[in-house]
């Protein structure tokens, strides 16, 4: 520990003075308008990620969509929680993992059969939040034409926000988003441990 880490008047000051840092970008911070959350990596947490924001959304009375890309196989806590929920607009549209499917020609019929529903979201302003779960793998494997969706989310009612989630976002996915962050693993229970996916946690 730095020395007089725990002082407390070292610590006021340094505290007063990022209170002041931070209130000022508080201050210049007037613009507001739709957001566009590119949630990516190979770490754990995306998808939770993406649901957490859904149900804070919720909380604020708000109006989602959610389209799921890829999973489709077996039931999540998300979708049996979420799925009946007043306010929100849930689809799963996916047939499985990619390893599980092998059949590309039907990877792809679900994932533009998904794109549809996601498109008509939007360019409905009464969605104030649509969630893309697992969008980036679509694009990833070119089931999907990246033009299209990018258009697509560039025009989008200004006040929407869209949160995508999935490994390997395109580059010029990270390009349009305003906020991205990228999930790192440190260590993981199935590939370090061999532990199954566990309900709550993964499912």
């Amino acid at each position: 520990m730095r020395e007089n880490a725990k002082d407390p008047e070292r610590h006021a000051r340094r505290m007063a003075a990022k209170q002041k840092v931070m209130q000022d970008r508080i201050a210049r911070a007037q613009n507001e308008k739709g957001v566009l959350l590119v949630l990516t990596g190979p770490g754990k947490g995306k998808s939770s990620s993406g649901f957490g924001m859904v149900a804070r959304a919720l909380g604020h009375g708000m109006k989602v969509g959610v389209v799921q890309f890829i999973k489709g196989k077996f039931t999540t806590g998300e979708d049996t929680f979420f799925r009946d929920l007043p306010n929100v607009d849930y689809h799963v549209m996916g047939d499985g993992y990619t390893w599980d499917t092998q059949d590309r020609q039907k990877d792809v019929q679900a994932a533009e059969a998904a794109w549809e529903i996601a498109s008509n979201m939007l360019k409905d302003p009464s969605y104030d939040m649509v969630l893309l779960d697992e969008l980036n793998i679509a694009l990833r494997y070119e089931y999907l034409d990246l033009d299209r969706v990018l258009d697509d989310l560039f025009n989008r009612p200004e006040m929407q926000h869209v949160t995508v989630t999935g490994r390997y976002a395109p580059k010029e996915l990270i390009e349009l988003a305003d906020t991205v962050t990228e999930m790192k693993v440190v260590k993981h229970a199935f590939k370090d441990q061999g532990i199954k996916a566990q309900k709550g946690v993964e499912l």
